[in-house]
């Protein structure tokens, strides 16, 4: 098993700038994959960026690239996210997320199999 907590999330005007950070805990020498997600109020979740654990190679989804990093700490067990440039449309409630098995597609939810609770982050125009 492996345990996610996420911290960071919050009220940010357009333009400014949030760190998410998700400390895992158990399991953690068998992550491949970790991940973040977001939720708006009636739409489907959809993938932000994903990082894997051995060598660092990251993945982003078009809207956010060049404005979000996302970066680990192996020695904390712990995600982050940084986002840079925030706009309105980045209102979600984002998820951390953390698969153990090779070979998943990293922008499906369906693969992981570890989520931590939730943070809201909201960016006001």
């Amino acid at each position: 098993q492996v345990q996610l907590v996420e911290s960071g999330g919050g009220l940010v005007q357009a333009g400014g700038s949030l760190r998410l950070s998700c400390a895992t805990s158990g399991r953690t020498f068998s992550l491949h994959v970790m991940g973040w997600f977001r939720q708006a109020p009636g739409k489907e979740r959809e993938f932000v960026a994903a990082i894997r654990w051995s060598d660092g190679f990251t993945y982003y989804v078009d809207s956010v690239k060049g404005r979000f990093t996302i970066s680990r700490d192996n020695a904390k067990n712990t995600m982050y996210l940084q986002m840079n440039g925030l706009k309105p449309d980045d209102t979600a409630t984002y998820f951390c997320s953390a698969s153990t098995a090779a070979g998943l597609v990293v922008a499906r939810a369906t693969g992981y199999s570890y989520w931590g609770q939730g943070l809201q982050v909201s960016v006001s125009s």
